[in-house]
């Protein structure tokens, strides 16, 4: 199987150049493409699909960064000894973690699993990934500001998010066995590689531990990056393909309007940070309850980051963390409906 992922790699990796160098140079598109990509607009596709890398790609390196510092800088012992021992501390740290470290969804992959292979509990770490692209000042600040006449739903906004990520962290704290990683032989390359302490020696000194967070950052950049470009060219396809006429269609029916709303949010993979003003833009269409879902499903899960999810986590964790976010988000919004 090994020489399957040596050849079907740099095969990928290809693809996503090509796929970029196409849209760049306005090139026709070969016939062997989908229909789908045909009967839109290929202006609204390649705005999409670029506006979609642009708003993502600086938190992905900002994500690739951080979790190469992290490989270089903090030892494993460090991470296990701050570590909460019990589950329920161990889920209101994840859940508040972005606070200190407000990372977009773009960005949480990598650092999450740079985190979870250093020694930190695998449950903590996912409430960390659904809860820290919300559950942080700037995206607050976004929220309130884009809701300026509706305050409250700033604060509905991060009362769900808490919520719906502290239930699923209890979950896994309590259910899950092993790691959710996938095997490092499987799709991953990057070998982590010890830092030596002191001022000379290969790995020692400034020179060396710049290197090393060099060598980490661009290894994942790459690695997340593939994933990212085929997210953003899916997210646009779909984008391009739907008018903005045929949402109000969906507004008047309760049930349907909610579950259209989430399923919008993961099509749009738009950036926690900017998504209340898409959704305000809505404020007069949607009730507050459906816009509410949108709000924390999409940075939760969206088209974008499930292959970003994919490259990391095993398939059937990912397919639990899909199934029990849009689950509780729906009742969670349900609820908060009936409450606003």
């Amino acid at each position: 199987m090994q020489w399957i992922y040596r050849i079907g790699t740099p095969a990928l990796s290809f693809g996503c150049l090509l796929m970029l160098f196409l849209i760049a140079m306005d090139r026709n598109w070969p016939s062997v493409f989908p229909a789908i990509l045909q009967s839109v607009s290929l202006h609204s596709f390649k705005t999409a699909f670029i506006g979609v890398l642009l708003e993502a790609i600086p938190f992905v390196l900002l994500g690739v960064l951080f979790s190469a510092l992290l490989q270089v800088f903090v030892s494993d012992e460090l991470i296990r000894r701050f570590m909460p021992k019990r589950p329920i501390t161990g889920v209101l740290f994840g859940a508040l973690l972005g606070i200190v470290f407000p990372l977009c969804e773009c960005g949480m992959i990598p650092v999450i699993r740079r985190l979870i292979r250093k020694g930190m509990p695998a449950y903590i770490g996912i409430v960390y990934l659904l809860a820290g692209p919300i559950i942080n000042p700037i995206v607050f600040s976004s929220t309130y500001v884009a809701f300026r006449a509706e305050p409250q739903m700033a604060f509905m906004r991060m009362a769900l998010a808490f919520g719906v990520a502290s239930v699923i962290g209890l979950f896994f704290a309590k259910w899950m066995k092993g790691s959710p990683l996938k095997a490092v032989g499987g799709f991953h390359m990057i070998s982590p590689q010890p830092v030596h302490s002191g001022i000379t020696g290969k790995s020692g000194g400034f020179t060396g531990r710049a290197g090393s967070i060099a060598r980490h950052a661009s290894d994942e950049f790459f690695e997340m990056g593939k994933y990212l470009i085929i997210g953003a060219f899916l997210t646009a396809a779909i984008q391009a393909s739907i008018s903005r006429d045929a949402l109000a269609e969906f507004a008047d029916q309760p049930l349907v309007a909610y579950l259209f709303m989430m399923l919008f949010a993961y099509i749009l993979s738009i950036c926690s940070t900017s998504d209340a003003f898409i959704a305000a833009s809505f404020s007069g269409t949607f009730q507050q309850g459906p816009l509410l879902a949108f709000l924390v499903f999409g940075p939760m899960i969206d088209f974008k980051n499930t292959w970003m999810m994919l490259s990391t986590f095993k398939l059937r964790i990912v397919l639990i963390l899909i199934g029990l976010t849009s689950i509780l988000t729906l009742a969670g919004a349900l609820l908060a409906e009936v409450w606003l």
